[in-house]
């Protein structure tokens, strides 16, 4: 026999997937990894933040799954599982469905990837399920007036993708999805330490030089780490001191591209609300929106102010969360989001 449990929001991640519980708040927020084995690659040994804690350590029985790449689906079946794993996980119990589900998706997902996520939530368990693009959500969450008749902006950079858009009466005006984000910065220094050191560093250790040493501009003071990888000329490890000038260097482009996509969204804003974003300024959510200097840079390319929310990483969770808790309101209101 099965329950009926809250209705919950879930802010579905290339990187970490955060789940909103109706009158209860953000309950989980983990990595969106899946670690599986056997000769089919399907016997599932761990999800979430049991699945980081063998990041880089694994052996080659067992195989580390990212279902989700780019903000879209990579894995069909994981992506189901993961949700299914977390919807259970959120409510404490496994015979209890959620009715409704309000989940995050990048501005501009086409129709086929958002079929897929619906697909993969109802699979899960669910009936419901309301599309909310994420930088809406990322605004409602960072308590932006969305809708009101002025324009915000709001640039949300997660681990697959940033997004930026203009909000204004409840919807996206203007909006830009690309695949850069924290996993690109990532990958950015793997590269750039294979390059001029010959040395293979794993994805984990990549993400923490990246937390403890990157930058979007120059370090007034340049610091230093020890970093043990590969080497790559001979069968060996290695340790290396890496510089933050050096980490600087390596996300450059990813940066570079953040602001490209912010300044297309702004050539093609409406004046009137153009107006608005420079007098309120640019509102940076998501947890690589903490990257070191990420606002000064964003500010002195596009001459803008740029503002970081309170808890950047649980915005379009918490947004997700104000749909949640006022579907009634919305729906009397007439901004409901749609049902998928």
């Amino acid at each position: 026999m099965h329950f009926f449990a809250p209705d919950m929001g879930i802010d579905l991640g290339s990187s970490n997937t955060l789940v909103y519980v109706k009158k209860r708040g953000i309950v989980i927020s983990e990595p969106t990894l899946v670690v599986v084995s056997g000769t089919n690659k399907k016997q599932v040994q761990s999800v979430g933040d049991e699945a980081r804690r063998v990041l880089g350590r694994v052996n080659d029985s067992k195989t580390i799954i990212r279902p989700i790449r780019n903000g879209a689906i990579a894995d069909f079946d994981m992506t189901t599982l993961l949700l299914k794993y977390f919807i259970r996980k959120a409510i404490g119990a496994s015979n209890v469905i959620p009715p409704k589900v309000v989940i995050s998706v990048p501005a501009g997902m086409d129709d086929v990837n958002r079929r897929a996520i619906t697909e993969a939530v109802q699979r899960a368990g669910v009936k419901k399920v309301y599309l909310v693009e994420k930088p809406f959500a990322a605004a409602l969450g960072s308590n932006l007036p969305v809708y009101d008749p002025i324009g915000s902006m709001v640039v949300d950079i997660g681990g697959g993708t940033t997004d930026a858009a203009v909000v204004s009466l409840g919807g996206l005006v203007v909006s830009q999805s690309i695949p850069v984000g924290g996993a690109k910065m990532d990958e950015a220094i793997i590269n750039h330490i294979k390059r001029e050191f010959n040395m293979l560093i794993g994805d984990r250790t990549a993400e923490d030089v990246k937390i403890d040493l990157a930058s979007a501009m120059p370090a007034l003071e340049d610091r230093s780490v020890r970093i043990r990888g590969r080497d790559l000329l001979s069968p060996q490890a290695m340790d290396i001191e890496y510089t933050s000038r050096q980490a600087y260097m390596a996300v450059h482009e990813p940066c570079r591209a953040i602001v490209a996509a912010i300044r297309w969204v702004l050539e093609r804003t409406p004046p009137e609300l153009a107006k608005d974003i420079m007098r309120t300024g640019i509102h940076l959510t998501g947890r690589v929106a903490q990257l070191y200097a990420m606002d000064q840079y964003i500010a002195s390319e596009l001459g803008i102010p740029v503002l970081i929310a309170k808890e950047p990483g649980d915005c379009t969770a918490l947004g997700l969360g104000y749909i949640v808790e006022n579907m009634a309101m919305l729906q009397e209101q007439g901004h409901m989001p749609s049902q998928a």
